[in-house]
């Protein structure tokens, strides 16, 4: 058996109360005109013990049991018209395992600045257009960014209230693919209020996923290792620098180095003079 559509809920109740106002409608003119025609003035009439007079409570005739009959029946038409609406839109508000959850889409809604944007469960998300699959409940998780906002969808019979700081729920059965529906905000909210609308995009099963895996974000864990290889090079480069470094020490070792030739040499010269001297 397949689940009933906010649609279909609605559409019933709506029928019933047709049926039922078109029923009693009926039932009311038509008793007045019988009472009206049978009250009628006419002169030819002898007896008056059937024509109420002014000030006397009705009986409605036969010691008040037709009066009686028809405040019950109406009573139990009433109550029975109340349980039943109401148990119709418990289901509305909670279809519970009437919806499969496991057939079921999430979508994180978000009114704010004059515009709709949602969040899809694995991340991807959009602005202005919401894209679902065919023949799919769709569960909606409505808040405001910035002011009040009404999230809507005439078609489907959907109203979220869309408040900063707090989330309202509400769920939907999509159509057939190619199929689309207007989103309206029903607060007004500002000078962009008219102009804050969007659409619903109904789509097979595999556009639906190719659309989830092309605006879903990137992988976080590839570019972690990105950035890790990039570290490790410049670890590298750290290392020649050490290279260099010890080059340079190289460097000032035979520095050293010649500034001893150097001071051995100028010693044998002042000992050589020191000798020519003497001889």
């Amino acid at each position: 058996m397949q689940a009933q559509s906010r649609v279909d809920v609605f559409e019933q109740i709506f029928l019933v109360f047709l049926g039922l106002g078109t029923l009693v409608g009926i039932v009311v003119v038509t008793y007045t005109l019988y009472n009206a025609y049978k009250y009628r003035d006419d002169s030819g009439r002898t007896s008056d013990a059937d024509t109420p007079t002014l000030g006397e409570l009705p009986t409605g005739g036969e010691g008040g049991k037709k009066l009686f009959l028809s405040f019950g029946l109406s009573a139990i038409i009433v109550i029975s018209l109340v349980v039943w609406t109401y148990g119709m839109l418990l289901y509305v508000e909670d279809p519970g395992n009437d919806i499969p959850q496991e057939d079921a889409i999430e979508v994180d809604v978000t009114g704010e600045g004059f515009a709709w944007f949602f969040d899809y469960e694995n991340g991807a998300s959009s602005t202005s257009t919401m894209t679902v699959p065919e023949n799919t409940p769709v569960w909606v998780n409505v808040t405001g960014g910035d002011v009040w906002h009404t999230f809507g969808i005439s078609e489907q019979r959907v109203k979220a209230d869309a408040i900063p700081g707090e989330t309202d729920e509400t769920w939907f059965m999509s159509g057939e693919a190619g199929e689309t529906y207007e989103i309206e905000c029903f607060e007004l909210c500002g000078p962009g209020h008219t102009q804050m609308t969007g659409t619903v995009e109904v789509v097979e099963q595999e556009e639906f996923d190719q659309f989830l895996e092309e605006e879903a974000p990137e992988d976080e864990g590839n570019s972690s290792e990105g950035e890790n290889a990039s570290d490790g090079g410049n670890a590298s480069d750290g290392g020649n620098t050490s290279d260099g470094g010890n080059a340079t020490d190289g460097g000032n070792a035979s520095d050293d180095g010649n500034a001893t030739d150097s001071e051995n040499g100028t010693e044998a010269n002042a000992s050589n003079e020191s000798n020519g001297g003497d001889a």
